[in-house]
């Protein structure tokens, strides 16, 4: 049955790993670009990517032979240099450069809602959570992820550059401690 407190700790943990609040410069300079984003295109698409791959992730991952603590393991990795970039202000990863049109499922949708970190997360949470506590996670956090889209405006013109700032540093300071709780925990010595 549900568990409050699973479906909190996992709400949570999602809502630090998709980091929309230190998105939203992202998401303000692309609908500054294209004059819109698709709010509710984007969050579907990373809904149906993120239930995909809770669902899916093991069965691919044992296509190549990879075990989903291996998978843990390197995700925490990812989530560890993500977390750097966020606190550093530098960008590690490269990042393509995309068309107008698709712009609200890439990379609004995906890598930067349902990314590396997000996956690597949802298999990690089913080795430890319900599967229907996590479902509700994932469902709390696209409502968020899309009042987020909807009024990314608003909330830039309220928070400022500064609090925008503030908040991508606490939110990377979040996602290396559940870097290195990933690691510590899929970890076989």
């Amino acid at each position: 049955m549900f568990n409050v407190k699973e479906i909190l700790s996992v709400t949570l943990i999602l809502f630090s790993v998709i980091d929309v609040l230190g998105s939203i410069p992202i998401i303000v300079d692309f609908r500054k670009k294209l004059g819109k984003i698709e709010s509710e295109k984007a969050t579907l698409a990373a809904g149906a990517i993120m239930i995909s791959f809770l669902f899916l992730g093991e069965r691919l991952l044992s296509l190549f032979g990879v075990d989903v603590a291996s998978f843990a393991v390197a995700g925490a990795i990812i989530l560890f240099l993500l977390g750097l970039e966020m606190i550093l202000g530098r960008n590690i990863f490269k990042h393509d450069n995309i068309s107008v049109s698709a712009a609200s499922i890439v990379p609004i949708a995906f890598p930067i809602i349902a990314g590396a970190g997000t996956m690597t997360t949802l298999l990690a949470l089913r080795t430890t959570y319900e599967i229907n506590n996590i479902l509700v996670g994932v469902l709390l956090n696209l409502f968020f992820v899309y009042l987020v889209l909807k009024s990314s405006y608003w909330i830039e013109s309220k928070l400022g550059q500064g609090g925008t700032d503030i908040l991508r540093k606490v939110f990377g300071i979040i996602l290396l401690a559940i870097a290195i709780k990933l690691f510590k925990t899929n970890l076989i010595l």
